[in-house]
């Protein structure tokens, strides 16, 4: 085995940290360049853009086209994006989290940030017209961080401005990259520019690894809780069920290497400790900007996953690549690890058609554990962009005759699960609707199937179960289809004692001042 070259993180034995001390802070002045926007957070995509490069924001909107290309639709069908990096800083230890934004936004991402478990706080900088023309609204937030940055409490803040702060060019690059010793870190999250919200988890992950990288070169900077691992290490890119790193921990023993920390992370230490590795997984392939860190710190990314019996070969056999580690080593890691993941699958089979789809990111992964199962997929669709780091998922489900389907729309999704009618719909909320209405066991993908373990021994079997169950309860779904069956649909839904009053003299009068205003805002378009 060999070891790395170029970047290397040293630690303060000391316990201290190194930080990255800015120059005297820099003040906006109040004629700092804004656009009022008059459609305020209700303007449409395009037009909220138009303003973010009036107001000199060009540059990280190019940058996000880069990093997310955005797909048919060109704004987000899930959550709000802004919920991913949320989730990811109230998640972290020791980090404060600010928004800046329109009042019901943040209200919407507060109220489902705790509904997911959130047990933190979450600040929130308030605007009007006027604090946001003026650039009164930055020394509100500039104010805000300084009154947060207790050392005591705080290793970092993080201020995220919403779409209304990033298209009126609120310019968080000008707030204190420290204060007493706290980090600050700002971050624009707007949905007119990054299209999901697991993308927006990279948004955060990635500028706090830049951060973290800066702070290494500078100088030693405090050592993991755990320890330094005395084993060269694979950081893991991406959020995976608790148990699938430790399973990653044991299927490169073996190979002389240990797991790193998951990335994102969990306390800001731990990012020295994942810039500190000698190959990066990109468990999740979407982590475009943190990629970018890694890379620039000299590390090299292996793609997929040690998922199934085919990707656990292959993965195995690319982390050896990586770490220059003896073929021999190779094959015994293989053949301690794939016998009791054949034995796994041939133990948990699945009879079934099945379409998948989500947006988290690990799509492609469990569409080949379902195979490997036993189902038929012939459908798959992510929201999350095509990458080289899924290249080797997408070439393995191509073989099987899948269709894979990048920055899929909720239409494509639908498409395909009406054109299919599988024995199991796996999907967000509204396919999971539309299918049971259809008759069509369904389960929702976020909280039914990537909440499970995927990875090696462990994740072979896990899914038949569930997926079996479901795919058993069509009886049920067609008693139920049976049971409500005449009581209507949409507007006419319910049971009625005569005919229901529809009144398509109303519709009519509705749908002329919808074309009417259509035809108005096509006539400014060419003003």
């Amino acid at each position: 085995m060999t070891t790395r070259e170029g970047f290397e993180v040293g630690y303060d034995d000391a316990g201290s940290v190194s930080v990255i001390h800015a120059e005297a802070p820099v003040q906006a002045s109040s004629d700092v360049e804004t656009t009022a926007l008059a459609g305020g957070c209700t303007a449409g995509a395009a037009e909220m853009e138009a303003a973010a490069r009036a107001a000199g924001q060009s540059e990280i909107l190019d940058r996000y086209a880069a990093d997310y290309p955005k797909g048919p639709h060109d704004q987000p069908q899930s959550m709000c994006p802004a919920f991913g990096s949320l989730r990811v800083g109230l998640r972290m230890k020791r980090v404060a989290t600010v928004l800046s934004g329109s009042a019901c936004c943040v209200y919407g991402l507060t109220f489902v940030s705790h509904f997911y478990g959130a047990r933190r706080s979450v600040g929130y900088v308030p605007f009007n017209s006027e604090t946001l023309v003026t650039g009164k609204l930055f020394e509100d937030i500039r104010e805000a961080v300084h009154d947060l940055a207790d050392p005591d409490r705080y290793d970092a803040v993080v201020v995220t401005n919403l779409c209304v702060p990033t298209a009126s060019g609120v310019p968080l690059r000008l707030l204190p990259k420290e204060i007493n010793g706290v980090r600050i870190v700002g971050i624009d999250v707007p949905g007119f520019g990054i299209p999901t919200h697991a993308e927006a988890k990279d948004v955060l992950a990635g500028a706090m690894l830049a951060y973290a990288r800066a702070e290494a070169q500078a100088g030693p900077v405090q050592r993991p809780a755990g320890g330094k691992s005395d084993r060269p290490t694979v950081s893991l890119l991406g959020e995976m069920f608790p148990a699938d790193p430790m399973m990653i921990g044991a299927m490169l023993a073996p190979l002389g290497l240990a797991a790193g920390p998951v990335v994102p992370t969990r306390e800001w230490r731990e990012l020295y400790a994942a810039l500190d590795c000698g190959a990066v997984a990109a468990i999740h392939p979407f982590y475009t900007a943190a990629i970018r860190e890694f890379q620039a710190a000299g590390r090299p990314i292996v793609g997929s996953a040690p998922v199934g019996h085919d990707g656990t070969a292959a993965w195995l056999a690319a982390i050896g690549d990586a770490f220059n580690v003896a073929p021999a080593q190779v094959a015994a890691a293989q053949n301690a690890f794939l016998p009791a993941i054949k034995g796994a699958l041939s133990g948990a089979r699945i009879n079934g058609t099945v379409t998948l789809s989500g947006y988290e990111g690990s799509e492609l992964l469990v569409a080949r554990l379902l195979i490997e199962s036993g189902a038929n997929v012939p459908y798959v669709g992510t929201a999350c962009p095509k990458t080289p780091w899924s290249a080797a998922d997408a070439e393995w489900l191509a073989t099987k005759g899948v269709t894979v389907k990048y920055r899929a729309s909720l239409e494509d999704d639908m498409a395909a699960m009406e054109a299919i009618r599988p024995d199991l719909a796996i999907g967000t909320t509204p396919v999971v609707q539309a299918a049971k209405e259809l008759g069509i066991p369904a389960l929702y993908f976020t909280n039914l199937i990537s909440a499970r373990p995927l990875m090696g021994p462990a994740g072979a079997g896990s899914l038949a179960q569930v997926v079996n169950a479901a795919i058993g309860g069509k009886d049920r779904m067609d008693k139920m289809r049976g049971f409500f069956e005449g009581v209507g649909t949409g507007d006419t839904a319910g049971v009625w004692e005569g005919a229901p009053n529809l009144r398509p003299d109303f519709r009519a009068q509705h749908q002329k001042k919808l074309d009417k205003a259509a035809r108005a805002a096509k006539a400014e378009e060419m003003i």
